[in-house]
């Protein structure tokens, strides 16, 4: 079985997670899902990048180096799941936009009540069916009993594509940068592999 290397830049790690599982332990329950789709973002001069505003600001766990969770509030209502990438101070970090469930599927049927192909697509959508939220953030998943990721099987046919949703401020190369991963085979995408972001 391969070993997590957390410490390899956003884009490296972004393709490499694709087939890992994501593991949520509350006390006796699992939740867990296969990694069937990511996003990289560079670091502060990657204008999508939430790191671009620097180490004191929100933000500041995208610098406390790779394996770490980032997790922030969208819209002021959905929490997006990151895993830092590369080393102290580099700003680097990768979305985790889609699982696959795996183990606990009726707690997650549960928090999300909605059709199961639609539990966790989305970085939103999979963050309320494992129960991450604000206080998870800064987590080390290379040493927490509450949240982790096991290396699992590279998918064999990844398509990269331009990353999804990015603020109307993100221009040129940032815009059109393909630094979206997806398992090809996958069901549960956020959106279609063939299908650029917007």
């Amino acid at each position: 079985m391969r070993r997590l290397a957390f410490s390899r830049g956003a884009r490296s790690l972004a393709r490499s997670l694709l087939g890992d599982t994501l593991v949520v332990q509350l006390g006796a329950t699992r939740c867990s899902g296969r990694i069937i789709e990511t996003e990289a973002y560079l670091g502060p001069h990657d204008a999508a990048s939430h790191s671009k505003r620097g180490s004191a600001s929100a933000a500041a766990t995208m610098f406390a180096g790779g394996g770490h969770l980032y997790v922030y509030r969208i819209y002021g209502v959905h929490h997006c799941l990151n895993v830092v990438a590369g080393d102290h101070g580099s700003g680097a970090a990768v979305l985790i936009r889609a699982i696959e469930p795996i183990d606990g599927l009726g707690l997650m049927r549960r928090r999300r009540r909605c059709p199961e192909g639609d539990l966790c697509r989305g970085p939103g959508r999979l963050c309320a069916a494992l129960g991450v939220h604000k206080a998870h953030d800064g987590i080390d998943l290379r040493t927490s009993s509450s949240i982790w990721i096991e290396p699992g099987k590279s998918p064999k046919h990844v398509v990269t594509s331009q990353r999804i949703g990015l603020g109307r401020s993100v221009a040129g190369q940032w815009r059109t940068a393909t630094l979206r991963f997806c398992d090809a085979s996958a069901k549960g995408l956020s959106r279609p592999a063939s299908q650029q972001g917007t």
